[in-house]
Order: C-alpha cells, then structure tokens, then sequence
C-alpha cells in the first residue's frame, strides 16, 4: 500500500504506541531493504498489526473498522460470495442509504473495489481493518452444523438410507465391495466432510462418532469438554464408518478388532493430520478421530501462560546444554505443546535437534523428526538408542513410559545432550518417585534432572465476563483449599495487584453466556508449576523423602504450585475459581 511515509512518521510519533529509537531503527532498515516500516515494526514485535492498521487508515484519511465480535446481518454478508470475499480479504458488513461499506485489508486495491462494485451495483465504501477481523468475519459464512445437515437429509436422505434399506433385506453384513460403494456415496461424503470441517472451525480436538440403539451420536471436544454436535439417523452409521476407514486406510470389513489409522487435508487454514481409532462395541463400531493442526506455530512460554519465577526457571533451564527438562501432566494437558515451544525457541542454526514422537503433532523446520512404529521395532527405545548415533545436541523424547526408554534419556543427559520429554504424573515433585519407579537409581535423577514443570489446561472467559468480588463464605471455603495470604503475596510481587491490596477489594470474575459462548468460556491456557531441582531438593531425593515432603521443601524455594497459579490467573480475569477447582480435583 502507498502511503506518504512523512505522515506515517509523524502519526507514529504522536500515537505513543512506540519509542522514537524504535522508529529511526525501522526507519533506516525500511530505506535499506525497500521494505514497508509498518512490516518491519509488526514483524520485530514492536507494534501489533492492528495498531499498525489504524496507522495506516488515520494517513489515509479512512476509518478503521475492527468486525471481531460483531454480527454481520447475513444479507449484507453475502452480497459479496464467500470465495471472492476469503481470496480477496474483503468483507461487505453494512449497507446504508450513502452505499456499501466494507471492511479491506487493502483499501487501495482498485480493481477489486471495481469489481465489487459491478457486482453489487451499489457505490463501495472503503473501510480498513485487520487480519484477525477479516479471519473472523469470514466465519459468519458458515452455517450452523444443524443447518447444514438438515439441507443434506433433506436433499439426500432417501438416497443415504435406500442403500443401507435394500442391503438389510439382503444380508446381515455387508461385503467390502458393498462398503467401498457405500462410502463413496455422494450424501456419505458430504456428511462426513461437513463433520471435519465444523470441527476445525469450531477449534475441536477430537470429533466421537458413536453408535447407540436408534440413533448415531456426534460429539465434539472443545476446550477440553465434549458437546453434542449432531444425532443422526442410525442407518447413517455404516456409510460414515466407512468413509473414515476408506480415509484413513483402514480395512472395511473388519468390524471385530480394534483399527488405528490416520489421514490428512489441506484448507485454507493450513495443514490439518487426523488420527482415527476404531472400537468394537454393542451397538456398533465407535469411531475417534483426533486433530491436529500440523501447521500451528506462533507460541510462546508467556502466550501458554507461563510467568514469573516459573518463567525464569524455564529459561534457565533451556540455557543449559546437558540435563534433563521433563513437563508432568495426564493426557491431554498440553504437555507436548509446551515442549514444542521450548524447542522453537532452542531451534538455532548451530545445534543439532532430533525427536523421537508418537505421534508427530507440529512439524518443524530444521528440527529432525522421528514417527515410532512399534509393528516394526521401531519404540521410543530403539529410536532414542539410534538417536545418540545421529550426533544431537538436543533430544526430545515424546514419553517416558518404561524404564528402558527412562534409562536411556537419563544416560543421553549424562553424556552431554540436552533432553526434553514428558511424563505421566499428576505433579511436579511426583515425577521424581515415578523415575524411581522405571528403575532409574536416585543418583543418576540428581545428577540429570534439572527441571519439572507440571500443568493442565483451563478454559478462559470470552470477553464478556462478570465481576464479583469474594465472600466471607467463598474465602474460607477456597482457604481449605489454598494458601491464600502465598497467592496474594505472588501477585503483590508481579505488581498484579496494589502493594496494600487486601483480598476483600480484588476482584474475580464468573462466565457470562453469550451469543459468542454458550457456556461463557472461550479458549484454553495451562496452570503450571515449575520444580527445579536445587542441592537441597537433590538431598531429599537421596534420602527418599516422599512427594510431599519435596513439593513442601519446593514452595518454601518459591515454586508456585498449579493451583496457586490458577487462583493468579482467576484474579486476572483470564479464567474462573471455579474453572481452576474442576481441573486441578480430576
């Protein structure tokens, strides 16, 4: 976009937004490399793209409109087609006496505004806006998943259930050639296309397809809680359950044994792998099909939530180039995603860095990644054994799970490498007798373990949110519970709250439904707390204190525990007590 540049600089300098320094560096860079100042200072994190944006529209003299939580009537959302709108980033969300207005990323962009012009027959008027708003807005040309397969069942119905009708009458089971006929039927591919995308779009993790005795069952998970999605007529079933095998490779006419498989797409958002498992039970087969977002990136220690001293010991321990940094936590509590980020951050051109995962949820350039195959030999063991051959500077093992593979990490650190992995335990300070269970020797976890961080997952609140303040009764209930004068302490620290705050002026905040969140929740960040292994704590090991007695010993050296962390975050607005209790007691 061309824009007067003297302007743009004096807008800069005005809008307090950024230092003077800042724009004389991006300044002289921009002249250099012939690029625009506004990328320069976005990419280098010294502004955000909206402010930038806004920058830009006030230089030209256009609003700037922001379309994130605001509901476009659909009428005036379609006047421009979703294909035109989505390769264009061009949003049409209101229409006055005066014209058409819409939202641009590009209000220059003059054969587009034509086009849409001709189109439309009305005068465009140009507003600016942001990626993320445009990326939002364009969600609202999805219809609701109810909608969309009420038009397929209308359409289609009598052409997805004659089939399953007429092989009744004939046979019980149905061939394989039945099958693969079966899930090649276009109403079949439709549904289970429109079940894919509706969970992508809705930021699922995992869609179940299960059988009941009338019906089939869609679920999916979101922010860690399964939701119905759909019911659906049972004579669907079989023609779903074969498109996912036919996807992902499976054998169709196996229905006794258990199956796993997997298969990829490419949209507009990148690329997306799912994971499939199929189970035998009484009503049929269940199927799970897991996502994962390959192509995600952009995370970091602070955005998974991350502060304070925990941060600090994080940091610390990615300084160093042998040991080992091991993240506790059940299935499914971000485990892997806090190690990615750790090694996007170590990923430097002057180290060597191999995996050893089951499965390969992100990929990621310049790093060396390895699938475990365990039907050919191929475990965490073998692979990690083959690892230390490949000359690493830094490994990350998926799971310690055994002790061969818990032997074998411990001696790679030993032998100066680096060692990520995770592990099973509820705790940061239980993952020291869960070594000792594999039968890793107390001495050798002193002389390897350098940090343990453990975490789950909460559900934020969307935007809208409401504010209370605690009672006597809900104080002393959460003082059963928690240390409350420990938490009020962490947050005077980190100038969250005043230096005389008092708990009875703190406000939380409870979940508040909207048409953005039916449940009031929107989102997910972790709860952490973060063990590092001190002389005093490696004495404790040696001498077989219990878990207890080591996480004691660790929050007098100030480590913040999960709980902790989450009430620290309630105050903050970020999520509920509520939230943090229902987490941290499963």
């Amino acid at each position: 976009m061309h824009v007067n540049e003297k302007i743009i600089i004096e807008l800069l300098n005005s809008s307090g937004l950024i230092n003077k320094t800042d724009i004389s560096v991006a300044l002289k860079k921009s002249r250099e490399t012939n690029q625009n100042i506004g990328s320069i200072l976005v990419s280098s994190g010294k502004l955000n793209e909206k402010d930038w944006n806004k920058i830009q529209a006030m230089s030209l003299g256009i609003p700037f409109i922001n379309l994130e939580g605001e509901k476009i009537d659909p009428q005036v959302l379609t006047l421009i087609p979703e294909p035109i709108a989505r390769t264009n980033n061009i949003i049409a969300y209101r229409k006055t006496s005066s014209g058409l207005e819409v939202a641009m990323l590009d209000v220059e962009d003059l054969p587009v505004i034509d086009f849409i012009k001709k189109k439309v027959g009305l005068k465009i008027l140009p507003r600016m806006t942001s990626a993320s708003s445009i990326k939002e807005a364009l969600n609202q040309y999805k219809k609701s998943l109810q909608a969309d397969f009420e038009d397929i069942i209308k359409k289609e119905g009598n052409s997805i259930i004659k089939p399953v009708l007429e092989n009744k009458l004939g046979a019980e089971e149905k061939t394989e050639k039945e099958l693969k006929e079966l899930a090649e039927d276009l109403p079949i591919i439709k549904i289970v296309d429109t079940l894919i995308s509706h969970a992508i779009l809705q930021g699922a993790s995992d869609i179940h397809i299960e059988p009941c005795e009338e019906s089939l069952v869609v679920r999916y998970r979101i922010d860690g809680i399964l939701h119905d999605a759909m019911i659906l007529p049972k004579d669907t079933s079989s023609g779903i359950v074969a498109r996912i095998k036919v996807l992902s490779n499976l054998k169709l006419d196996e229905k006794r044994l258990p199956q796993d498989g997997r298969f990829k797409i490419t949209n507009d958002q990148g690329s997306v792998s799912f994971r499939v498992s199929t189970l035998p039970t009484y009503f049929g087969e269940k199927t799970v099909i897991r996502i994962l977002r390959e192509n995600a990136k952009g995370f970091s220690l602070e955005g998974l939530g991350f502060h304070g001293e925990a941060l600090e010991r994080i940091h610390d321990g990615m300084k160093k180039r042998t040991g080992m940094l091991l993240c506790a936590g059940p299935t499914g509590s971000g485990k892997t995603t806090t190690l990615y980020t750790m090694l996007d951050i170590l990923n430097t051109t002057d180290v060597n860095i191999s995996t050893v995962e089951d499965p390969i949820e992100y990929q990621m350039p310049r790093i060396n990644q390895t699938q475990t195959k365990s039907e050919i030999g191929l475990t965490f063991a073998n692979g990690l054994r083959t690892l230390l051959r490949q000359d690493p500077d830094i490994i990350m093992v998926g799971e310690i799970r055994d002790g061969e593979t818990a032997s074998l990490a411990v001696n790679a650190s030993l032998t100066g490498h680096l060692v990520l992995s995770t592990i099973h335990t509820n705790s940061a300070a239980g993952a020291i007798p869960r070594m000792i269970d594999m039968g890793v020797e107390p001495f050798l976890i002193i002389s390897t373990v350098k940090t343990v961080i453990a975490q789950r997952l909460v559900r934020k609140l969307a935007d809208e949110k409401e504010q209370y303040f605690l009672s006597e009764i809900e104080k002393k209930a959460l003082e059963k519970v928690i240390d409350l004068d420990r938490v009020l302490l962490f947050l005077k620290e980190e100038k969250i709250v005043d230096s005389n705050a008092t708990w009875d002026k703190i406000p939380f905040f409870k979940p508040k439904t909207s048409e953005e969140s039916k449940d009031g929740y929107k989102g997910r960040i972790g709860i952490h707390e973060v063990l590092q292994v001190t002389s005093s704590i490696k004495e404790m090991i040696l001498k077989n204190s219990s878990v207890d007695e080591i996480e004691k010993r660790a929050k007098e050296e100030g480590m913040m525990t999960m709980l902790e962390d989450g009430i620290f975050l309630a105050v903050q607005g970020v999520t509920s007590t509520e939230e943090v209790l229902r987490v941290v007691s499963e």
